[in-house]
């Protein structure tokens, strides 16, 4: 019996695929838990449909992710840090500053975007890789200076 996936389903495929599966096993697995409908021709066409869809729709995003790396890309802020006589630092600039710097700018980001190892601990220059979507980033130039 054909069957199109409401939902993952696992072993047997992902949601929106057309499966060929046994008759008992949809009948009272996939069809009485939701997981599927039988595959007619409204059904087949419906899935094509939301499929086509769903593929602008991810390629409008990344579209806007492209706008929103190159606007990033060899950008450069300067965020300021208390310090010691000696140039030893108090605290560290984390990605949630690094966020609040772009939002000044113009740019919305969310902080799980920047990819910093571990919180800046130093003063000068440092590159930071900001991740848009998941094979677009760009570096970002952070100049930490000492008040």
């Amino acid at each position: 019996m054909k069957v199109v996936l409401l939902k993952d389903v696992k072993g047997t495929g992902k949601k929106g695929e057309i499966k060929e599966v046994s008759d008992g096993f949809a009948k009272n697995f996939l069809l009485k838990n939701g997981s599927a409908k039988i595959a007619d021709n409204s059904a087949i066409s419906e899935n094509s449909s939301k499929k086509s869809a769903t593929d602008y729709h991810k390629e409008m995003e990344k579209e806007a992710a492209k706008k929103l790396a190159a606007e990033i890309q060899g950008k450069s802020m300067i965020l300021k840090i208390k310090c010691g006589e000696n140039g030893k630092t108090f605290g560290s600039v984390t990605a949630k500053e690094i966020s609040d710097e772009l939002a000044k700018q113009g740019i919305t980001l969310d902080k799980r975007k920047i990819d910093l190892k571990e919180p800046i601990k130093t003063i000068g220059s440092h590159q930071v890789i900001v991740k848009v979507y998941p094979e677009i980033s760009a570096k970002l130039k952070v100049q930490i200076v000492g008040e």
